[in-house]
């Protein structure tokens, strides 16, 4: 492992070196970024109108939003790194073995979980181009490219069973979260655990217009998530819950 620190002191300290990693991918200087960061909500709810929706959600992610999708979760990441940093601690209590993150956006979790001792490879798969190659540039830098496969989705991963699996702030970008589940059910071995969190709701004001909210879509999740995954108890006070499978006797 090279001599790299991606540790959570790290990470609060300034994002795994995040805004130097978007300077220089983005070919931009500090005071364009700033300015960028302070407008990435905005930016990217601009290019909502009539652009998605639940028939063209995946089309929306990989080829509208391009890299106004990274500065929206670069400012995330920056301005919520106390919630953020709670958890890396999750991942590093969890995370095991094979590690899948889904919808890993710019990389944070994938890039601490290949840091830790327990983990053998990390597979990143997001259907943005842009963090796919915003990740690649990131693990290059940090000089661990050979502990991170980077895909567009889980069909290039199908002889992978995992053993823990990553997906945080992206179910509720998914026209059908419930059948996400049972794709990750065939994908995560029985000891295996799922770090997941959601948040269904579009907002007062329609301030979040790329989350789905029908109720029938969240009851389905739940009937779902209830019969086929068991909630294991973590200590940490924030929104993301543990799962192992759930196995019935008959």
């Amino acid at each position: 492992m090279p001599n790299v620190d991606l540790s959570i002191s790290c990470f609060l300290k300034d994002g795994f070196n995040l805004k130097k990693h978007l300077i220089d991918f983005l070919e931009i200087n500090n005071d364009e970024l700033d300015k960028r960061l302070i407008n990435g909500i905005d930016d990217l709810a601009s290019l909502h109108p009539g652009a998605f929706n639940e028939t063209n959600a995946g089309n929306f992610y990989e080829e509208r939003v391009g890299d106004a999708h990274l500065i929206d979760l670069a400012s995330w990441h920056l301005n919520s790194s106390n919630y953020i940093a709670d958890t890396l601690r999750l991942q590093q209590k969890f995370a095991s073995g094979k590690v899948l993150d889904f919808g890993g956006g710019i990389g944070t979790h994938a890039l601490a979980a290949s840091f830790l001792p327990e983990v053998e490879h990390v597979w990143f798969v997001d259907l943005n181009p842009q963090n796919r190659s915003f990740v690649e540039h990131r693990s290059k830098e940090f000089g661990i490219e050979d502990k991170i496969s980077v895909f567009r989705d889980l069909d290039s991963t199908s002889d992978v069973v995992f053993d823990s699996l990553i997906c945080l702030d992206v179910l509720e970008h998914l026209p059908n979260p419930a059948k996400q589940l049972k794709i990750f059910l065939d994908k995560l071995s029985p000891d295996g655990i799922a770090l997941m969190n959601w948040y269904f709701y579009k907002g007062e004001n329609g301030e979040y217009p790329f989350h789905f909210d029908d109720p029938d879509l969240i009851e389905n999740f739940f009937s779902t998530l209830q019969l086929n995954y068991l909630e294991v108890f973590h200590p940490f006070l924030i929104t993301t819950r543990a799962y192992k499978p759930l196995i019935r006797i008959n």
